[in-house]
């Protein structure tokens, strides 16, 4: 079996739920992900890749609705373990294609070395990483995750008056948390609607 190569029937039910969480979330980042994509089905994805394919078949490309020059890649490594030369592919390609912005969804961890280049990339090359794993379900649509919408600067201001709180007593979303992790917003306000 050559890496990457997937034909048991599992693991293309988990990548057609993975695939089909990542399209959800490249939309709701405001990325043009049109509606047969959202609504493809489990034997549209087999038909569409067939009955054995390699993960790296599944890379995505997309870019921003209302602006085409802002683009963003999916990247499905079809090695378990990615490591510098991974990563350097990737970032050749992003280069050359003019793009600054990817997702990589991993099987198992980054290497460390992996882990440090892609500090030293930012700001100029911003990949993400996620986990299979925690991208099987989007967290948006559990019951138990209320719905977050970012504050406006006259919001946040109304904010800390009315609790009388300063800037720095307010938790603000930093990239730990999984909605600001999966790139919808950048250390902002974020008010939660219960």
């Amino acid at each position: 079996m050559s890496a990457g190569l997937v034909n048991d029937e599992v693991t293309m039910g988990r990548l057609y739920r993975i695939r089909r969480t990542v399209m959800q979330m490249l939309r709701d980042r405001g990325y043009l992900v049109v509606e047969h994509e959202l609504a493809t089905s489990r034997r549209d994805f087999l038909r569409k890749f067939g009955e054995s394919f390699h993960r790296e078949d599944l890379q995505i490309s997309k870019y921003k609705k209302n602006d085409p020059s802002d683009q963003i890649y999916v990247f499905f490594p079809n090695d378990d373990k990615v490591g510098m030369k991974h990563i350097k592919k990737y970032v050749e390609m992003m280069t050359h294609e003019n793009v600054s912005r990817a997702v990589l969804v991993l099987q198992q961890n980054l290497t460390p070395f992996a882990k440090s280049f892609l500090i030293e990339l930012e700001p100029k090359i911003h990949l993400e990483i996620f986990q299979e794993a925690e991208l099987l379900i989007n967290i948006k649509d559990h019951v138990l995750v209320p719905e977050h919408q970012v504050l406006t600067n006259e919001e946040k201001k109304t904010l800390l008056e009315r609790y009388t709180l300063k800037e720095t007593q307010v938790l603000l979303l930093i990239h730990t948390c999984k909605f600001s992790f999966r790139g919808q917003w950048k250390q902002s306000y974020v008010s939660i609607l219960f």
